[in-house]
Parts: C-alpha cells; structure tokens; sequence
C-alpha cells in the first residue's frame, strides 16, 4: 500500500489554508464549538474523515437530561447535579436566545416521562427526598399515549426533559456553519509540533496550518491523540440499541427498573411514511453488548410485552444498532461530568452525553478567545457536506416472528 507522502505526490497541487482554530470532528460537540468560535470572531474550520454526526451523534436518542436518569437509585448523585441545569440551557437556544438559535429545530416531546411498575412504585418516593427532584418531576393524572391503557397499573411523573430530533439538530448546526466545515476527508499527517494537518479532499491535497487543534471527534479521540504522541485517555462504553417501527404511539419514557439504570428508554421519532419509530436504550442496551442482534431483537419484543403488553406487536418491523460510548477514562465507569483536557496545542472534548455539548463549547470558546485575537480569516468557502444519514436509514430490518 502506498504511502501517505507517496499519495499526496500523485494527486494535484495542494490547497492551503491557515487557521486559528482546527476541529477534528463533525458531530454536535465540534459543531457547536464552531458556532461559538466563529460567534467570538475566531477564525475556525472544522473537518471530518467522514459524513458529519455519522456515530455517536446520530445514535443519541436525543434526550436533554435534566438528571432524573442518574437519581434512580433514590440519590442525587454528582451526574445529576452537574447535569440539572442542561434542560435550561437549550431551552433557552430553542427559544432563540443566544448562540447557536435554534427556535426552528424540531422538539420531539418537550417534556419525558418516567414509569413505574406496579411492585416498583415505592421506588419513587425516593426522589422526593431531594429539592432538585421535586423540582424536576410532577406526578400526572392523565397518562400519555403508550401508557393510557385501562391494564397499566403503576405510577407516571413527567421529567423536565426535552426530547430534540438530532438528525435535524444536525443538519442546522451544518448550515450555520455553511463553507467552514470540511468532510470527508481522508487524513494523511497531523503534527501538533508544526502544527499542520495534511490530507485529501475532493481530489486534491490539502494542507492546513492552525495555531490550537481541538479533538471532538468521539471515539476517534483516542486515535487522534496518539497519532499526536499524546496518552489516548480514552474509554469505550458500548451499548446495543434496537429500534422497532410501525403504528405505534409517540412515546418519550423511561421504565424504573430495580438498579441504578431505566429497565427500558422509549424515544420516539416519526417516519416520513406515516409509521413511528421507536428507538430503544436503558438497561436493555446496556445488557444487550454481546448478544447476537437476532437475540437482542427478541429480548427487546419480550421485553415489551411484560412492560406494555397493550401494544400490538404483529405488524411491527426490528432491527438493532451497535454503537460506542466514548468517554475520557474512568476505570470503564461512566464519568460523573464531561471532560476538556488541555494539552496545550491540543483540547480534547469528550461530552459523555449531547446534553453537555453546549457546556464543553462554551468552555473551549471562552478558554481560545481570551487567547487568540478576532480575525477575518480566508476568504475560501467549502462546499457544504451531506449529513450522515440516521441509524435507522442504515440497519435491516426485520419482520415480528410469526
């Protein structure tokens, strides 16, 4: 296989670009961190080696936790608290204040919901011994459509937890930052020593000199840093998702379970041929790395019809979606709070969860703009780059046995 010098030799002349600011990475931490930067007058480009937002973006169910998750087992935990102020931030850029505006992004359900089984109730009464949780939940009398059949017995809080459509979040970070985002590239040389970036890109080669590197690109983190010479400080959680389509109601739930985690997360998104679709995480995914995906289909279908035994199963469509947490290292424990680690040239963001992406941004723009002057920057615009396509776009899928 030929080498990388030898490549880049057989291919047209270069382009050149220099920048302040290089993110590694297309998904919604490197997206919003470009926002940001290009808000503070900073000059900024942002590439990707694939379609943008194509792994771990994509595959969040696109909950904004408010920290209910991370109380199940009756306690505030340092998750909860560091994450309880998330849902007002993006409340807040839904509702165009501040950057990025996103007022014309599509909220899914603005509002979750937690449910417990009738042998689990008493489980509850556990949040309320904490003012954060009373804040963050209220009973409901009337129960939303998924869980309004006359068999459901247990109880129903709802959760201050907006539900976003991500694809959507995606495609309209993409397009506020029209010509500065660079995808797919294929990545050659990177040297935080020269600070230079050398690479492929639509049939020519590329060079980029930029004064601060910063690393958003998942589980290609780990990768990059040591392409860098710097330790990879990186950890890979996984998870096994299943998603189920057809006529079903739009649910946006979580299913108490008997340890620290949701038995079932129910999210919602509608098709564009009528059907709903349902993407299925909690304790199901989390038990579900290692199975065979014909196994964790059948789990999640068993698991439905204990927990919600009213929805009709026949007519419905499965398939599953193996995806990677990437997490900065914590001993394969999940991290208590997002992660900027500066290594001087070099920011690394792990976000652990899409919530926190606003929070690493705007850490990363306040850190780079007390260093770096505004400039106008080149005046070279790149062609706007597809968004990758969802998980559900990707997968077969597969008929309920008979």
């Amino acid at each position: 296989m030929p080498s990388a010098r030898a490549r880049r030799a057989t291919m047209p002349e270069s382009r050149a670009l220099r920048t302040d600011v290089l993110i590694l990475g297309g998904g919604i931490a490197g997206l919003w961190t470009l926002t940001l930067l290009r808000e503070r007058g900073i000059d900024a480009w942002l590439l990707d080696t694939a379609l943008p937002g194509g792994v771990q973006t994509l595959a969040s169910q696109g909950i904004i936790h408010g920290g209910a998750k991370y109380a199940l087992g009756g306690q505030l935990t340092a998750s909860a608290r560091a994450i309880a102020g998330m849902p007002a931030l993006w409340r807040a850029r839904l509702a165009g204040d501040g950057a990025p505006d996103l007022s014309a992004l599509r909220v899914l359900a603005s509002h979750q919901y937690l449910w417990s089984t009738h042998a689990l109730g008493s489980r509850l009464a556990g949040f309320f011994a904490e003012k954060l949780m009373r804040e963050r939940m209220e009973a409901v009398d009337t129960p939303p459509a998924g869980l309004d059949a006359p068999e459901f017995v247990g109880q129903i809080y709802r959760l201050d937890e907006p539900v976003l459509d991500v694809p959507h979040l995606q495609r309209l970070l993409l397009a506020a930052n029209r010509g500065r985002v660079i995808a797919p590239l294929r990545l050659d040389a990177l040297d935080a020593g020269a600070r230079q970036l050398h690479g492929a890109w639509r049939g020519e080669r590329l060079r980029i000199d930029y004064e601060r590197l910063v690393l958003a690109a998942g589980a290609g983190n780990g990768p990059l840093r040591e392409r860098l010479g710097l330790p990879p400080r990186m950890q890979r959680r996984p998870l096994h998702m299943v998603m189920a389509r057809g006529r079903l109601p739009a649910l946006h739930a979580h299913c108490l379970g008997a340890g620290a985690n949701p038995r079932l997360t129910i999210t919602s998104y509608p098709l564009s041929d009528g059907r709903m679709l349902w993407y299925l995480g909690g304790q199901l995914a989390e038990d579900g790395v290692g199975r065979e995906p014909s196994r964790q289909r059948a789990v999640a279908r068993e698991t439905l019809a204990e927990l919600l035994p009213w929805i009709a199963q026949r007519e419905l469509q499965w398939a599953s979606w193996a995806v990677d947490r990437a997490e900065i290292e914590n001993h394969g424990r999940r991290p208590e709070r997002p992660a900027l680690i500066d290594d001087g040239v070099v920011l690394t963001l792990w976000p652990t969860k899409l919530a926190f992406a606003p929070l690493l941004a705007a850490q990363v723009a306040g850190r780079l703009a007390a260093a770096i002057p505004a400039r106008a920057g080149e005046p070279f615009q790149a062609p706007a780059p597809p968004c990758a396509p969802p998980p559900w776009e990707r997968v077969k899928w597969h008929p309920t046995p008979r």
